[in-house]
């Protein structure tokens, strides 16, 4: 948790002069029983009331003077506390978009979510009280004891007493309730997933009706966590019952052994009166103190959740030295012996693949569910690293390029359709952001999309909602294509990317990139169609991770028992002659 270090050093000010605001505060606090200790034995016993008058004045201004140094610590640390917390959010949604996709797969999404917002709620607060009350709440009972025994150093015992033993308590009681609140942390990370999962996945639920289930296993992490809370919050209930036994019992002491001393003369009804003042100062700071353990206890679990991730180096950087130049006579892509696996120890998803893309091809990557397609692609655009072999983009090793450069020589179209809250224009700009209105409405063209975006009542000013949910699967996937299309990239893969689309529209599409981009552009089709792909330049047949075919539709047909079965399974005897 050496990161916090970092974080609060710049707010030295406001924690410094919080705590200092704070401890003013607490001075004067401590002053109060002692004013009213004279009030009760000088002005009221005497009764003079210029003297109760005076007195009453004082504890005014005191309490004037506390409250003032009470809101400038309140200001100071609501102000440091708000920006901290904005300054490590976002740096930690920063640090998360640097790591690869295998690293935020070994977090897992619904977790980093709870991290980005709640883990940093707590820390936030912790700040908060930090300034408030760390400093405040310990010199508050430490000094209540202290001014006790000034007051009467023997009736003071009782004190002495009484703070051991309530301290005894809090320990026994947070001992057995800290180590229920870092497993509260991962409920609430099981609560985010499933919710994650049900809304992201609610027409997939719906249409399967299969509503009552996610219910029931919504409830089920909802229960588990509820149970956990229950379990902790019934530990955590018995502190202030005992507590407040022991307390009462302390002022029941003061004022019998007091009350004797009164009677006796030794002592004045106005030092009781400030004992008793005292005894409840040091029984609210005792609980504010178990209180703030508790805090704190959850905020380093949250600190420690935040940490992980920020302590996670990226898997995939770029080069510290200059990036790599394209080389303009090399191939766009090539694939030397690539192996990779997702999981060590796991099965390969591709293995010892070999391939060469040239400048101005079209390449068919076909294959069945599960045969490494896409793993394809995201090797390509380095979304991961291969476990063996060399990947190279125009004559580099694609680890020798920035991510960011190397991705902007490389447009993809993935599998699932997303588009993002904003317009039709933003979302396409995504591709090129200083992108004109003449070059999208080409893109949306050559996508098949132009037609219905010119429909739309604001054009290209449209809004986009959520996930793009007010616009059909097809017309999604269109836009997306549209969107890789704008930055006229060198390597344009699209990975089954006309799946919701009818095949005229799907034949229109190809066309249209084969006549209108760049004729230097690799295009890579990813798809289970052989209508997508037959009639690509060349077609790689992938089959378990492993490539089983590479040639024209025509050769592996002859050649390629995996092809030809596909084939005979998607097309009739007229289409395999046409």
């Amino acid at each position: 948790m050496q990161y916090l270090r970092t974080y609060l050093k710049r707010y030295r000010f406001e924690i410094f002069f919080g705590q200092s605001s704070k401890l003013v505060e607490a001075i004067l606090e401590l002053w109060i029983p002692l004013i009213m200790a004279d009030l009760i034995d000088i002005g009221i016993q005497n009764g003079d009331k210029s003297y109760i008058w005076s007195k009453g004045l004082l504890m005014l201004l005191v309490s004037a003077i506390g409250l003032c140094t009470t809101l400038v610590c309140q200001i100071l640390a609501s102000k440091a506390s708000i920006r901290f917390g904005t300054e490590l959010r976002s740096d930690l949604f920063a640090h998360i978009n640097r790591l690869s996709h295998a690293d935020v797969d070994k977090f897992g999404a619904a977790s980093l979510i709870t991290r980005v917002t709640a883990d940093i709620n707590q820390l936030q607060n912790a700040l908060a009280m930090l300034i408030r009350l760390v400093v405040r709440a310990p010199f508050l009972a430490v000094g209540a004891i202290v001014m006790a025994m000034i007051l009467d150093l023997r009736l003071s015992l009782i004190f002495l007493i009484v703070a051991p033993l309530t301290s005894l308590i809090i320990y026994v009681v947070m001992g057995k309730t800290i180590p229920f609140y870092r497993n509260l942390q991962k409920k609430l990370d099981q609560i985010a997933k499933v919710s994650a999962e049900n809304l992201s996945g609610v027409r997939v639920v719906r249409a399967f009706s299969e509503t009552e289930r996610e219910k029931a296993r919504f409830q089920t992490a909802v229960d588990e966590h509820a149970a956990l809370s229950i379990r902790v919050s019934r530990l955590s209930a018995l502190l202030n019952p005992l507590t407040s036994i022991v307390m009462n019992l302390g002022i029941l002491a003061v004022l019998w052994l007091g009350g004797i001393q009164v009677n006796t003369g030794r002592l004045t009804p106005g030092v009781i009166v400030a004992f008793v003042n005292y005894m409840l100062m040091i029984l609210m700071q005792i609980v504010i103190v178990a209180n703030l353990v508790i805090l704190f206890t959850r905020a380093a679990a949250a600190a420690s959740r935040v940490g992980e991730v920020l302590g996670t180096e990226p898997s995939v950087v770029g080069p510290t030295d200059a990036n790599a130049e394209p080389d303009e006579t090399a191939p766009a892509a090539e694939f030397v012996s690539v192996s990779f696996a997702y999981h060590k120890g796991g099965g390969k998803a591709l293995s010892d693949l070999n391939l060469t893309l040239h400048r101005g091809e079209t390449l068919g990557v076909f294959g069945a569910t599960g045969s490494g397609k896409s793993t394809l692609a995201a090797l390509l655009l380095r979304f991961y690293d291969a476990t063996s072999g060399e990947v190279k983009v125009f004559g580099h090793p694609v680890q020798n390029y920035a991510p960011e450069a190397l991705r902007r020589q490389i447009g993809i179209v993935p599998q699932g359709a997303r588009l993002f809250t904003g317009t039709v224009r933003e979302n396409l700009q995504w591709g090129k952001p200083d992108a004109t209105d003449e070059e999208i409405w080409q893109a949306l063209e050559t996508a098949q999309a132009a037609e219905f975006v010119r429909r739309l009542p604001l054009g290209l000013d449209h809004v986009v909602e959520e996930r793009g949910g007010n616009f059909s699967g097809g017309q999604r996937q269109r836009l997306t294509i549209a969107r890789a299309l704008v930055g006229q990239p060198d390597i344009l893969i699209l990975d089954d990317a006309s799946s919701a689309l009818d095949f005229a529209t799907d034949a229109a599409l190809r066309q249209a990139i084969h006549k209108n981009t760049p004729k230097h552009t690799a295009v890579i089709y990813i798809s289970q169609r052989v209508g997508a792909i037959r009639h690509a330049d060349r077609i790689l047949v992938l089959d378990e991770g492993r490539a089983v075919g590479l040639g024209t539709h025509d050769e592996l047909y002859e050649n390629c028992s995996v092809y030809r079965e596909i084939c005979h399974s998607q097309l009739s005897p007229e289409q395999l002659n046409s």
